[in-house]
């Protein structure tokens, strides 16, 4: 069955929520009361970023500071706008035992050396304080308001384990397989799917083939996620960011191919597989989830829909299916006052495409509305239970500006910037210091153009992305430079917090 078709059916958002149990809920039930009766006296809002690898989360989270505590140009963001907010500053994080967003290193990656930071490899956090004058007068009486704002970035390929609770590891064998033989990915799984085939699953237990068969199957989910495929649906995502679970037998285990429901042999290479798969399931995702995605109450979920529109029609329908599967992860809705006292529901879900800069503005709208027709199906669950979800093309740092050129008798609307080295326009290599125009195409105006009848998008496309480097910082007529530059961060301010600074 080809990549390209219909996306795969995933478990519903009420369905995911059954998957914890009792005793997960009991924990998730006290953890949130403790922190309802902390922000009583000190209101916070836990705020997450995810997104596929070179999304940008880490760029859209060091953005959000910089102009908060800058001042930055955010005429969309009411508060800001409205000159109600005092000041913005970084305190100590609430959670000692996660590791802080090492904010101030990619600052100085992005203004110093003019070089984007590193990639989100593991869970993360950092607390913005916001001082700010309430708009009602009543409240601004007693008052000061003051909101903690708790970022949490966490890579969206963990997000993406959470649909393995609802899966035996015959299941997840077997559909493991399945997709590895689709169009795009069978040349890649070929080499896992050899190796194999020559396992006997009764056989006696052996570590060294357990680890031969991870290493291989780790190989080709990684050659997935590069550049020329940008495949989205790659699930375990330790095994692509293992972090300090490197090594360790829990990411050990792999698909095997051919197995029944019948009783497992015990001592036998396929009891090993499964038993490592359960520990996954019991101390990587079920944990993950109770520390970290049950205690949200905002969500911005980033996307790099041009990366996949690059990569061809096999990428596009498999974002799908990875943004169908993200949301469906998230407790979205709002609760009454006595269940918010121990359940957090998120009750706004923002879906961005990122890197809307390498785009000229009038294909900013067709961008919004492809993203739109990808989370469709998973929007409309997530609207349904009460939370409000919106959609937005965004640059959390904008790294080029807007130009015309003549070609011929054509006017054509350009972008222009400083494309990273070793990135390549109509045969030229450029060396990351030489400024340039590019024509990027358009994004067509009807984007069902992009689509057939079946939902697979067309493959005429005639688009040019590139990445550039993150731009210089302008300065006024009287010396003082100006924030990181953008486009739409203030919209997407507005919506995740603008509401808790009223």
């Amino acid at each position: 069955m080809p990549i390209s078709g219909s996306p795969i059916p995933i478990r519903s958002i009420s369905d995911l929520a059954t998957l914890t149990s009792y005793t997960d809920e009991a924990l998730i039930a006290l953890d949130t009361l403790a922190g309802r009766a902390t922000g009583l006296m000190s209101p916070s809002l836990r705020l997450g970023v995810t997104g596929l690898s070179r999304a940008g989360k880490t760029v859209f989270i060091s953005s959000l500071v910089h102009n908060l505590v800058h001042g930055g140009r955010l005429p969309l963001f009411e508060a800001q706008k409205s000159g109600r907010i005092a000041r913005a500053f970084l305190e100590e994080q609430p959670d000692d035992a996660v590791p802080r967003f090492q904010y101030e290193d990619h600052i100085s990656a992005l203004l110093e050396s003019r070089l984007w930071p590193d990639s989100t490899r593991a869970i993360s956090e950092l607390r913005l304080t916001i001082e700010y004058e309430s708009a009602s007068g009543w409240s601004r009486l007693f008052s000061r308001g003051k909101l903690s704002l708790d970022i949490v970035d966490y890579p969206g390929e963990w997000l993406l384990d959470l649909p393995l609770l609802g899966k035996s590891y015959t299941t997840f064998s077997a559909e493991a397989f399945e997709m590895a033989v689709h169009d795009v990915r069978a040349d890649l799984s070929q080499p896992w799917r050899d190796l194999s085939a020559t396992v006997d699953a009764t056989a006696p237990a052996d570590e060294m083939m357990a680890r031969a068969l991870a290493e291989s199957f780790a190989t080709y989910l990684k050659a997935c996620k590069d550049d020329q495929r940008a495949l989205s649906t790659l699930p375990p995502g330790r095994f692509l960011m293992p972090g300090d679970l490197e090594g360790s037998p829990a990411l050990t285990f792999a698909p095997l191919p051919g197995l029944g429901e019948g009783r497992t042999k015990p001592g036998s290479l396929h009891a090993m597989m499964e038993r490592r798969y359960e520990a996954y399931k019991t101390h990587v995702i079920k944990p993950f989830f109770r520390e970290h995605i049950a205690r949200l109450d905002r969500q911005i979920v980033l996307i790099d829909a041009m990366q996949a529109l690059n990569a061809g029609p096999g990428a596009v329908a498999d974002l799908e299916r990875a943004v169908m599967e993200i949301l469906a992860c998230f407790r979205p809705g709002r609760g009454s006052f006595l269940t918010d006292l121990f359940a957090r529901r998120i009750d706004r879900i923002l879906i961005a495409a990122t890197k809307a800069d390498h785009l000229h503005h009038e294909s900013h709208d067709r961008l919004q509305a492809i993203v739109r027709r990808l989370a469709d199906r998973a929007v409309d669950r997530a609207s349904f239970s009460g939370a409000k979800v919106d959609v937005l093309a965004m640059a959390a740092i904008r790294a080029t500006r807007e130009g015309t050129v003549k070609q011929g008798r054509e006017t054509l609307p350009v972008i222009i910037g400083t494309p990273l080295a070793g990135e390549t326009i109509g045969g030229e290599k450029f060396d990351g210091e030489t400024e340039t125009a590019v024509f990027p195409g358009d994004l067509p105006k009807n984007i069902n153009a992009l689509f057939d009848q079946d939902g697979e998008p067309s493959t005429d496309r005639a688009l040019r992305f590139v990445r550039f480097r993150p731009p210089r910082l302008e300065k006024t007529a009287e010396g003082l430079t100006l924030s990181l530059p953008h486009i739409r961060l203030d919209r997407a301010l507005q919506f995740l917090i603008g509401d808790h600074l009223a």
